[in-house]
């Protein structure tokens, strides 16, 4: 099939051409319809002509194995796909401003650039969990609508229950210059972080209106960003405050190991500004000096081969967010401390969760509440005081763990949104104990067993026979 030779009206197995849409580097696209399906729908047909980049086909073929294979508000959805006598795949046309259409705006609020890169955030960790990894995201691949971010093209994508063909049938790294993180560059493709690196580079966009790294067009290249850092956000716009500076350089870190576990625990930071542990990331103005970009060439040039990693969703297990929830109320010290000791035994076999800390104060639904107590305290610092001192127990470090006073007339129900807004993994609660009125009313741990998202753990206090 010649894309030169389409028009509209014509019909393609099905499909009428409606409008052809802007080209890609790769492909066309045409708006098009079909009788009994209502979708919007997007015809995406490669450009498979004599001469043309290999990478053209093997992105064609990886696309049309990996797309189907995804679900979710953030990917197009599938509909159908051609073969190579007439290769073609229809998909969901997703309507809404790509990022790349806001960089001529950069600099941005840095509460706009932590929104837009929660978001992103949240879609990366959606197909990760699906076995996906991008490893091509850039700002034209990120379609904002709503919400929630849509990522788009993946023709360089690896699936890890798949054959991965990028690797197998084209010579040496690839992607787009300014986004391949570093394990890229040296041919590893199994690491989800790869793609915290490149929202990294779309966040320090986004926050300086300059790519950290330039926009090199060759391969040899890339290997700079092995051995030398950035400037730090902070010495382009001093507007960027420490905290986000902390996080894109921390999505950075040559070092996958130093970046974020899991997207998940980086939208966490991204929506809780407040709770970001600096450290001295966020103070730098300046790149590093020629002795510490020394060490890491010379580090580099001394790397061990690669080793392979563990499937990418027991990567994602191994780094959930926790989210215990602490009832702070006298007399109930038994069932603290009994809540202290079953995340002391969650962490010790997730060693790289992230912590949340919860406290709800319920608030009267009618009735004004005090802002201060019988003594003249704050309730709410007060909570927040008695929280990290619950914590001082538990043994996990200063960025691993946050922590949260909420409030609500309806506690469950504040968890349980918590929990949903946050992508949690497993919530620790206690329980009470049992009685009538409690059976008959309903008990704040039964309704998050009922509704939360995720796993959830009931502890009651010990001696405690359950209902």
């Amino acid at each position: 099939m010649d894309p030169r030779k389409l028009e509209a009206g014509q019909l393609v197995d099905g499909f009428c051409l409606v409008e052809p849409l802007q080209a890609g580097g790769m492909a066309n696209f045409w708006r098009v319809t079909r009788s009994g399906n209502d979708l919007p729908m997007l015809m995406k047909i490669p450009l498979l002509r004599a001469g043309e980049d290999p990478l053209t086909i093997i992105g064609y073929e990886v696309e049309q194995m990996i797309l189907p294979r995804l679900s979710g508000p953030h990917v197009p959805r599938f509909v159908a796909a051609g073969d190579f006598e007439r290769p073609y795949i229809v998909m969901e046309l997703i309507v809404g401003p790509t990022v790349k259409s806001l960089l001529e705006k950069a600099p941005l609020p840095p509460d706009e650039v932590a929104a837009i890169g929660a978001k992103v955030a949240f879609a990366l960790h959606d197909i990760h969990r699906q076995h996906v990894i991008h490893l091509d995201l850039k700002p034209s691949n990120v379609i904002l609508r709503g919400n929630d971010a849509v990522l788009i093209d993946f023709g360089l994508s690896r699936h890890d229950q798949l054959p991965d063909l990028v690797r197998e049938e084209a010579e040496g790294p690839v992607g787009t210059g300014a986004y391949v993180a570093p394990e890229q560059v040296l041919g590893e493709r199994s690491d989800p972080r790869s793609d915290l690196f490149a929202l990294g580079v779309i966040l320090y966009f986004l926050a300086t209106g300059e790519r950290p790294f330039g926009e090199p067009q060759r391969a040899e290249n890339w290997r700079l960003r092995l051995w030398r850092d950035p400037t730090p956000p902070r010495g382009l716009n001093a507007a960027v405050p420490p905290w986000l500076q902390e996080v894109i350089l921390r999505c950075l870190e040559v070092n996958p190991e130093e970046r974020y576990a899991t997207a998940a625990q980086l939208a966490f930071d991204l929506q809780h500004s407040d709770h970001v542990n600096l450290t001295q990331r966020a103070a730098r103005t300046r790149r590093d000096g020629i002795f510490s970009v020394a060490w890491r060439w010379l580090r580099q040039a001394r790397r061990p081969p690669l080793q392979q990693r563990p499937a990418l969703t027991s990567h994602l297990a191994a780094a959930p967010i926790v989210l215990v929830a602490i009832d702070l109320e006298p007399g109930h010290e038994p069932l603290s401390q009994a809540l202290a000791l079953a995340v002391r035994r969650v962490l010790a076999t997730e060693p790289n969760a992230r912590l949340a800390c919860i406290n709800v104060l319920k608030i009267a639904r009618l009735t004004l509440d005090e802002l201060e107590d019988t003594q003249g305290r704050n309730p709410h610092l007060g909570r927040l005081i008695e929280l990290k001192h619950w914590a001082r127990s538990i043994p996990v470090t200063p960025e691993r763990a946050t922590y949260h006073v909420l409030e609500s007339t309806d506690p469950a129900g504040q968890l349980i949104d918590y929990a949903q807004h946050n992508r949690v993994d497993h919530i620790v609660i206690g329980a009470r104990g049992s009685s009538k009125l409690r059976r008959y009313l309903g008990s704040v741990s039964a309704r998050v067993v009922a509704e939360a998202p995720c796993t959830v753990t009931v502890v009651r206090p010990p001696g405690h026979p359950p209902p």
